[in-house]
């Protein structure tokens, strides 16, 4: 792994950079969000005088409220799909890149805090932002060879295409700075 100058991306080495990443793994992180929204929409279901018929306004504003949206621009070449997304505010250690062959999945969860004291009151802040999207990809892909950076919080991901026959596993991308 090596930057190539400054300002430029800095491409990930398929033997350093990806590790794969059992499916189990990902299905657990779909299983904790799932159950998150689940308590956030009963939560605002009984905050609202527990009326029915609102279930998926429920479920919708409680999704809203635990993560913020991934704008993502795809595109797809001869050889390559390629994809921009805009994750605002995070480092490239606060977000993860999983790919599978036909699908990506891009998480990032962040947290800070924040404490001073005028006299003898403290005040203390806390924030906590959490982002989570699956795409769906229009051709398969070689996830291994996958490149991945970040750069004025816009993520760049390039994977090369499955050749013909190739079987394809998991893995996850780190992400480097550029």
């Amino acid at each position: 792994m090596s930057e190539k100058g400054t300002g430029t991306q800095t491409a990930l080495e398929p033997a350093t950079s990806a590790k794969v990443v059992q499916p189990e793994a990902l299905f657990h992180r779909m299983n904790e969000i799932h159950d998150a929204i689940a308590r956030r929409a009963f939560e605002i279901f009984a905050g609202e005088g527990w009326i029915t018929g609102r279930d998926l306004d429920n479920w919708f504003k409680a999704e809203a409220e635990l993560f913020h949206p991934v704008h993502v621009n795809m595109s797809e070449t001869d050889d390559a799909v390629r994809m921009q997304a805009e994750v605002p505010g995070f480092s490239p250690k606060e977000l993860e890149v999983t790919i599978e062959p036909g699908r990506v999945t891009i998480s990032g969860k962040k947290e800070s805090s924040e404490e001073h004291k005028e006299g003898k009151t403290v005040y203390r802040e806390q924030c906590s932002s959490e982002i989570f999207r699956v795409l769906d990809l229009p051709a398969e892909v070689e996830a291994a060879k996958a490149t991945a950076t970040l750069k004025n919080g816009v993520l760049a991901l390039s994977v090369p295409k499955a050749k013909e026959g190739k079987k394809a596993g998991t893995t996850k991308v780190e992400v480097k700075a550029a």
